[in-house]
């Protein structure tokens, strides 16, 4: 198993770069879509949040209602903590278990976890930074998301800075472009991906050969 991690501001095109890799062969680990399973009715992980929060967190029809969620906890740190001491242990377990399952197969598994450089919670082997400009984002969540400029910056604020993301790459996939400016460089990316897949492999072989 090669292990990478897959991140970038809200607005990149993370999601993007991930469904493409997805194509190619990897087997992605979505953080976010591992959030909205735990978070379905019927789920321990909604009880708790009901549970905190209330019932008006709760859709008509009894799902989540994000956006109520999310008034609640992007004015209040101290519902955010909240939120956070509810969900976080149980994705991270989750993924913990999906990591594991793929531990002794030979498969390419991409981390997409938005907040990988603010929490660090695991150690891939290589970092994958989808890197877009912040005023480029904030119009594309405007466009194409119906968010405020307002709500897209306050959003943006909470996550790690342009900088401190390109710090931490390996490889940076730059998205300031269309979808069809994208492609060359995921192609890109797939290729640093292979030969860090073929490196691995030929160091573990020389590894197994001296024992």
């Amino acid at each position: 198993m090669l292990l990478l991690g897959l991140t970038g501001g809200i607005g990149s095109g993370k999601s993007t770069v991930s469904s493409a890799l997805a194509e190619r062969g990897a087997v992605v680990i979505d953080a976010d879509g591992v959030v909205r399973e735990l978070q379905a009715p019927g789920g321990a992980v909604l009880a708790a949040m009901v549970e905190h929060f209330g019932n008006e967190i709760l859709a008509a029809d009894g799902t989540l209602d994000r956006q109520a969620v999310a008034n609640i906890v992007f004015t209040d740190a101290e519902q955010l903590k909240a939120l956070n001491a509810i969900v976080h242990p149980a994705v991270g377990a989750e993924i913990d278990a999906r990591i594991e399952a793929q531990r002794s197969l030979d498969n390419i598994v991409v981390l997409d976890i938005p907040l990988l450089v603010e929490n660090k919670p695991y150690s891939p082997e290589g970092v994958i930074v989808v890197d877009t400009d912040p005023e480029i984002a904030v119009d594309r969540l405007v466009r194409f998301r119906g968010f405020t400029a307002e709500d897209a910056r306050a959003r943006m604020a909470r996550q790690a800075t342009r900088e401190q993301r390109l710090a931490e790459a390996d490889f940076v996939v730059p998205n300031d472009g269309t979808p069809e400016d994208l492609v060359p460089h995921i192609d890109a990316c797939w290729e640093w991906i292979k030969g860090l897949e073929s490196a691995t492999d030929t160091a573990d072989s020389a590894s197994g050969s001296d024992s």
